[in-house]
């Protein structure tokens, strides 16, 4: 993917309106954080639960198969 296209606007439509309106690596970064930010949710709400924690996105402190 070029520079020239990441800095093409890209939209989200709900029922065909405009809800969200940028440049698509604003779109990228926003959905990386995004999906991050969940992941250290669920890994905070398992040790709570005192369950162990998955392998997400490489080892974890509870995964010894690594």
């Amino acid at each position: 993917m070029s520079d020239e296209h990441l800095g093409t606007t890209w939209k989200l439509l709900a029922r065909g309106q405009v809800v969200w309106e940028g440049p698509r690596h604003e779109i990228i970064q926003d959905t990386i954080s995004h999906w991050s930010h969940h992941r250290g949710q669920m890994t905070v709400y398992l040790r709570l639960m005192g369950e162990k924690v998955p392998a997400i996105f490489g080892p974890s402190a509870d995964d010894r198969s690594f």
